[in-house]
């Protein structure tokens, strides 16, 4: 074919689509080298331009056909038939010293080309040497002869000097370009790796510029640099894309790869991997060139096709993390999750390339599963990586081997060491979340449905008994939350300056969270829809979409009920396992009837099998420890935590000024819809933090939070009412008696100054402890009978760390002064409370007494095995018992002992002081009567019995009643314990043990002689006759002083008993009728 039968070329400045380009110099190649076939010699024909291959596709096109080699030359071509090769450039030769040279915008021009792109058209200028019929490069051979481009131009009669319109020709030659055919020396470069040091070269080209030209050298010479990278960089995305579309190296892997290996170079100072052996390190793309290359690369394919460029490079790096199974248990910073993270946030640091992220097919794909999430979307990767042993067993045995040998300062050590890798991780996460969320709305958009759909997909993470291989992982989730715990941080601010900023109605409007199964605060599932429903019909058809404030504000919310709060309820049923473990050995241990035994072998195997899961069980609490102890993951959660009891108060706050000025205590009846209308957890999670950190981080609370948990805690329980839940208005009664506990040098305890100080507390806590004492009556649970004694032993407790404080006491004469009904209530539970649990704490004691006589009796060796095993079993459900009703009797004792120092009218009123004196009798009589033996067990200390302290309380309560005269008649008519010889032994060992002054022994006997001549009294007006069945009352069958009628049931009963009763039942005693002291009718 004819140079005119060829098709025309264009003008170079027409060449805009470097594709388009590749196409038309390829069908030209073809037709000239179809028509010199015949006529060339072995050797031309083996230094021909390159064969020709079919139009390559656009990058979104199909992969084309990779270029054949071509023959090795079996002679040396002439110029004009050489294929290219490696080339050397002359040496300079030096300057000469003279003034500074005009630039020379042409030379520079052909300079820049070829030094960037290594490139040359003329065969004059390199060097070449020949060993026999092989062509090698020289010592600094770097250059390329295009041969077969340069005969073209030739033909056309055009300059060989490069400029910038040849420079699509010259990189596609380049690109086409089989080294192997002329057999090389050397490792050969992909495309990508010519292409990025072409790059480099440019950068330095440029900075030179720059630094050397004068600004109209620059304005002139910046549009090659422009062009320049333009077309480097397209086809240094079309060689990622598509690296079958150009010629590669055999043996190399070419692709998203290679983008993949500079970027783990962020991971250290040196890189980890190479691109390349055949380009200098001067070539190479290093940590720093990385954001400007990214950056170049999104500039050019944003909007066209970039997630098809660096879509792929996220999926390797997120394989990468994944298949690191050492995890965070690695050393050193050439981990593959540590350097796949940071080539994440290399990546993202470019905001186009942030943004295409979420646009990826495995950000948020559908179909998901709760357990799945995290190992198929491209954050799941990183973000699953935590401590938990579960997930990545060797942080146990790497960190904790051994646990029960390691010291404390041993196990900081590691914590430490764990934790100073967690804060790599988790702070990495969230510079890649933040850079996506910064990048623009659609992406935060996406980033936020990401993080809704973690939550949403594990919704079932709030049950109870869940397979954990059906949710997400406890490290996902939490991981996850300190993103979004980093991203509250600007609106935390201490002066809540933005709290009006969260949108109380936000869930009722959004659909973002999924609350629709949701236990409420206090409204039902309907009410909450009416509500939600009133809500958007105000929105009307166009809402205004939520501000990210709210989003941030309740999707952290979420996020710590179901990451943080549920792996709490982890770690603690661990703590109990670990408990129930221990308990299992100490008895096993403690048998030892199977020495000796054909069953010796067996059992010994068990006990170490236990022994091992103890061990296996305390490792796995010191890694959930290392995550949920860590002081920087605590101080963000307390800044959180804050802000959102500021806002939840605030949103009750009748004047909305909250925390700008307090809040007026109690609260009104009728609470906020917005506020009943909230998940349970918004209460429920704060409790459960507080309630951690003074178990376990009391310290934490040294520097802030006292103020504001108190404040939390007695707005809410001085208006119960507000909270439907009883375990919650438990909790925080719960968290006052653990800060109340010493810690460290604070013999008060965390909270105590605050409970001490706090003007709220000295104004409400008082009666606000005694309200809830009444109201644990009855919670409506099951377990309401051995709830309310734990929440009585808290309240005896907190009462008791805050007694000394005349303030507190004077809060409490007022309350009986302006409540005395309540008080009587209280009162009478109080008393009631006291005879149960002395008198099981007794019992239990008797029985365990009788039982270890039985053990230390000779008859014992020749009971049944099984016998004996059984009794050992019910001496050890006593023991347990016993122990629980003492600690319990002990705080009840000695709240009763106070109050009736400070309060004693209330149990004075006739409803009340009968029952409290035969009380009193009663343990009397079992501390120093006749059956006192009975209690004197083995281990005493074990089981927290100190009879000489009841005893010493027991006198004290004689003795703060001992002016009333209804108590004195109280106790000289019960006639079941009272015996004055009972008093004057109690008094005897007073003395003797030295429990009381003598002072307060004569005060006793002082007392018993009242005692006595009142029951001289009684006793005359018993001889005066039988009292008239008509004025006995119906149920204690004494003298009714003050009858009135039931109005149900129509019975007449002495108005105190009927009182008496309806302080625990409130119904009629006759037909169980709804009943209340004012519905009854004075009997005339």
């Amino acid at each position: 074919m004819s140079n005119q039968e060829q098709p025309p070329n264009p003008p170079a400045s027409s060449l805009t689509n470097p594709q388009d380009d590749a196409d038309r110099i390829r069908l030209k190649r073809l037709a000239k080298l179809q028509a010199q076939q015949s006529g060339l010699s072995s050797s031309a024909a083996s230094s021909s331009s390159t064969p020709a291959r079919g139009p390559s596709p656009s990058p979104a096109a199909a992969t084309p056909s990779k270029p054949k080699p071509i023959p090795a030359p079996s002679r040396r071509p002439e110029p004009a038939a050489t294929p290219p090769v490696f080339q050397s450039p002359r040496p300079a030769a030096a300057p000469k010293a003279s003034t500074p040279a005009k630039f020379d915008f042409k030379s520079w021009e052909n300079e820049t080309i070829q030094t960037v792109l290594k490139v040359t058209l003329k065969a004059s200028s390199f060097l070449t040497i020949m060993e026999g019929a092989r062509l090698t490069k020289t010592a600094n051979s770097d250059l390329v002869y295009l041969s077969g481009l340069a005969e073209d131009l030739r033909g056309e009669n055009t300059s060989l000097d490069l400029n910038i319109d040849l420079v699509d020709q010259l990189l596609i030659s380049r690109l086409e370009f089989d080294p192997m055919a002329v057999q090389v020396i050397g490792s050969v470069p992909t495309s990508f790796e010519y292409l990025s040091s072409c790059w480099k070269r440019l950068q330095t080209a440029k900075t030179t510029l720059t630094r050397r030209g004068s600004p109209a050298d620059i304005a002139q010479a910046t549009p090659v640099i422009t062009k320049l990278k333009d077309l480097i960089i397209s086809y240094a995305g079309l060689s990622l894309q598509e690296p079958s579309m150009f010629y590669q190296p055999p043996g190399k892997e070419a692709g998203p790869k290679e983008l993949v290996r500079p970027l783990l170079g962020l991971a250290t100072s040196s890189l980890l991997t190479s691109l390349s052996n055949t380009a200098s390190p001067a070539d190479q793309l290093e940590p720093s060139d990385m954001e400007q290359f990214i950056t170049d690369i999104a500039a050019r394919f944003d909007g066209d096709g970039l997630e098809d460029v660096v879509g792929p490079v996220f999926s390797e790096l997120a394989d990468l993390i994944r298949r690191d199974a050492q995890g965070l248990a690695g050393t050193g910073a050439e981990n593959g999750w540590r350097a796949g993270l940071l080539a994440l946030e290399g990546l993202v640091a470019v905001k186009p390339v942030a943004a295409a992220m979420t646009r990826l097919p495995n950000w948020n794909p559908s179909g998901l599963t709760a357990a799945f999430i995290e190992h198929l979307t491209l954050l799941g990767a990183p973000a699953r990586l935590s401590i938990f042993t579960r997930e990545f067993p060797r942080i146990g045995t790497t960190y904790f081997s051994d646990p029960e040998k390691r010291t404390r300062s041993d196990v900081e050590g590691s914590n430490n060491n764990l934790r100073a890798t967690l804060h790599v991780l988790q702070q990495s996460l969230f510079s890649i979340i933040n850079a996506v969320v910064r990048s623009g709305p659609t992406p935060r958009e996406a980033c936020l449905s990401y993080l809704a759909a973690a939550l949403n997909l594990n919704l079932r993470r709030g049950g109870m008994r869940i397979d954990p291989a059906t949710v997400a992982s406890d490290g996902y989730m939490i991981n996850l939350q300190t993103v979004l715990l980093r991203l509250a941080e600007p609106f935390l601010d201490a002066k809540f300056s933005k709290i009006d900023k969260v949108d109380p109605t936000f869930l009722a409007h959004s659909t973002r969270l999924d609350v629709s199964e949701e236990t409420r605060i206090k409204a039902t599932s309907d009410e909450a829809k009416a509500f939600s429903d009133e809500v958007n019909q105000q929105f009307g058809s166009n809402p205004q979409a939520p501000n990210f404030i709210s989003e941030v504000f309740y999707l952290t919310a979420a996020f710590n009920h179901y990451g943080f709060v549920r792996t709490l309820s982890t770690h603690d049923a661990l703590e109990k396992s670990l408990q129930d473990i221990q308990d299992h050995l100490e008895s096993v241990e403690a048998d030892r009837s199977y020495i000796g035994t054909p069953a010796e072998a067996q059992v010994t195997a068990a006990i170490e099998n236990v022994k091992r899961e103890k061990t296996n069980r305390l490792i796995t609490i010191f890694t959930y420890q290392v995550q949920l102890l860590d002081p920087d993951f605590i101080f963000r959660m307390m800044s959180y935590t804050t802000f959102l009891m500021a806002w939840l108060i605030r949103l009750v706050d009748p004047a909305n000024r909250y925390p700008d000025q307090a809040v007026v205590l109690p609260l009104p009846k009728d609470p906020p819809k917005a506020f009943v209308v909230l998940p349970e957890y918004f209460i429920e999670d704060v409790v459960e933090f507080y309630f951690f950190l003074v178990r376990y981080s009391p310290g934490s609370l040294d520097l802030s939070g006292k103020k504001e948990i108190f404040e939390f805690i007695i707005t809410f329980l001085t208006s119960t009412w507000y909270i439907k839940n009883p375990h919650l208005k438990a909790r925080l009664v719960q968290i006052l008696f653990y800060g109340t506990l010493s810690h460290g040098r604070d013999r008060m305890g965390v909270l105590g100054p605050v409970l001490n100080s706090h003007p709220l507390a000295l104004k409400h806590l008082v009666a606000a402890l005694m309200s809830f004492y009444v109201e644990v009556e009855h919670t409506g649970a099951s377990s309401q009978f051995y709830d309310k004694f734990d929440a009585r032993r808290n309240i005896s407790y907190v009462m008791k760390a805050i007694w000394n404080n005349p303030d507190h006491r004077s809060a409490l004469n007022k309350e009986v002064q302006e409540h005395m009904d309540k008080f009587v209530r209280f009162a009478n539970l109080l008393m009631n409370d006291c005879t149960y649990l002395l008198d099981e704490s007794l019992s239990k004691l008797t029985e365990i007494h009788a039982i270890q006589i039985e053990m230390a009796s000779e008859e014992w060796a020749t009971r049944p095995a099984q016998e004996k095993k059984e009794r050992m079993k019910a001496f050890q459900t006593l023991e347990h018992q016993a122990s629980s009703y003492i600690t319990l009797g002990k705080s009840t004792v000695g709240l009763l002992k106070d109050f009736t120092a400070q309060a004693k009218a209330p149990f004075m009123a006739p409803e009340i002081v009968d029952r409290l004196a035969a009380m009193m009798n009663y343990n009397l009589d079992a501390l120093v009567g006749s059956k006192c033996s009975n209690l004197k067990v083995e281990n005493m200390e074990k089981y927290r019995f100190e009879p000489k302290q009841l005893l010493r309380d027991i006198i004290t309560i004689y003795i703060n009643l001992s002016d009333q005269p209804e108590f004195v008649r109280a106790v000289a008519s019960e006639g079941r314990s009272y015996r004055k010889e009972l008093f004057e032994r109690a008094a005897a060992i007073s003395t003797k043990r030295n429990l009381k002054s003598s002072t307060e022994v004569e005060q006793l006997l002082l007392f018993v002689t009242k005692v006595e001549e009142t029951k001289l009294l009684i006793d005359a007006e018993d001889d005066l006759g039988d009292i008239p069945d008509e004025f006995l009352d119906p149920l204690m069958y004494t003298l009714m002083r003050d009858p009135v009628i039931l109005p149900s049931s129509k019975t007449t009963i002495d108005r105190s008993t009927i009182k008496a009763h309806l302080l625990s039942d409130p119904t009629d005693p006759f037909n169980r009728a709804p009943l209340s002291i004012d519905n009854v009718v004075p009997s005339m």
